[in-house]
């Protein structure tokens, strides 16, 4: 069984009962086994076995509760040692400034932590605690999970190839420069391929339109000619440049279900130089639905993993910030960096479940070469929960 560390006050008898009441629960419903110093050291320097359990375990809960110097190093030392995406911050629901049951002068969050996402817990509802907290411990664990990135022998990259070249030449040919920017998105299913006719094809790619928020991935636009999709030998393939609007998608599905999309940025329709961040959660969100919906309309069982690329291209000396101006951003986050790949594989029965998670996983590379911008995973929630309602935040 896994491990996981609790880090907190030792010796309180309030917290010590919602440990075992919420936060020791919460850990052994997700299969890791829950550790503290005080119950599990082997009689060796604390400081070392504190720093072996922090090492050694995938979950790591730390409580802030009473502002304890100790608790605070520990956490400090986990971000050193790269868990921070293993840290899940707790602390009693009067420690948030924003509560109700906060006194001034009172126990609170210190400046350093105030700012990363905390669960807030209230000892009268350990219960709705527990929960929230193994949605968390849960979430992280597919993060964390080994088996997000597939292998590269599933790609047929001699046939991707053949697609990005077209599709650059156009999306080149819309934008008028020489690395415009752009979004690919490729799906592949692993172990056996169907083989799908045409109409098949093109019936599904209609149904699994997210019309949500501009133009959707995949967009199949059959009311003029020069857009509408068409047959080839080895499946359907669709080119939609509007010049005027500097807009571009090219996209193509494979008799085997194999699927390649490349568009134009939509933040280049609304001037030069950005990637909102907001937005970027928001294409991936409607990219992981498209391919649970297409590959469902499909006839693929539930159980097939399917991988998915990704690749944010042309972002060198763009400036991060938000869509609609929603969401400030108080710093200048820029990137050199001219691409961006993340990539993903998942049983298109978890695409949904763990959707949260998923859409994170491949758009945190993507945030990290912005002068390390990390959003909290409540905003991630946010964002992902009010597109699944047919909004855009």
């Amino acid at each position: 069984m896994s491990q996981a560390f609790i880090i907190m006050q030792i010796g309180n008898a309030d917290l010590d009962r919602v440990c075992e009441q919420a936060i020791v629960p919460a850990l052994t419903a997700c299969g890791l086994a829950p550790k503290r110093v005080d119950k599990h050291n082997r009689g060796e320097l604390l400081k070392s076995e504190i720093i072996s359990f922090i090492e050694n375990s995938d979950i790591i809960v730390a409580d802030l509760t009473n502002e304890r110097p100790n608790c605070y190093l520990e956490v400090g030392y986990a971000m050193g040692v790269d868990k921070f995406r293993n840290l899940i911050l707790t602390a009693r629901e009067d420690h948030n400034h924003d509560s109700n049951n906060h006194v001034r002068g009172g126990p609170k969050i210190h400046f350093d932590l105030s700012g990363y996402d905390i669960l807030f817990w209230h000892q009268d509802n350990l219960n709705e605690f527990r929960s929230e907290l193994e949605k968390r411990i849960r979430r992280r664990q597919a993060i964390l999970a080994p088996t997000s990135v597939s292998p590269l022998r599933v790609w047929d990259n001699d046939w991707i190839e053949v697609h990005r070249a077209k599709a650059i030449s156009g999306l080149q040919a819309v934008q008028k420069t020489a690395n415009p920017g752009f979004l690919e998105i490729t799906f592949t299913l692993s172990g056996d391929k169907p083989t799908l006719v045409q109409t098949v094809l093109l019936e599904a790619a209609k149904d699994a339109q997210i019309k949500t928020f501009g133009w959707p991935i995949g967009v199949v636009l059959d009311t003029r000619d020069e857009y509408r999709p068409r047959p080839t030998s080895d499946g359907i393939v669709a080119e939609i440049a509007v010049k005027d609007r500097k807009s571009y998608d090219y996209w193509s599905l494979r008799r085997n279900g194999d699927f390649y999309l490349l568009q134009s940025l939509f933040e280049d329709m609304q001037g030069t130089g950005q990637i909102y961040f907001n937005t970027r959660i928001v294409r991936m969100t409607e990219a992981l639905l498209y391919c649970a919906r297409l590959y469902s309309r499909l006839g693929i069982q539930s159980t097939t993993v399917v991988n998915i690329h990704v690749i944010h291209g042309g972002l060198t000396e763009r400036v991060l910030s938000s869509a609609g101006g929603l969401r400030d951003l108080h710093w200048n986050y820029s990137t050199m960096e001219k691409e961006v790949p993340s990539e993903i594989a998942a049983p298109l029965s978890r695409i949904e479940s763990d959707l949260v998670p998923l859409v994170k996983t491949l758009v945190h590379p993507l945030f990290m070469v912005f002068d390390f911008f990390d959003p909290s995973d409540g905003l991630y929630s946010n964002i992902v929960n009010n597109f699944v309602d047919g909004k855009v935040t």
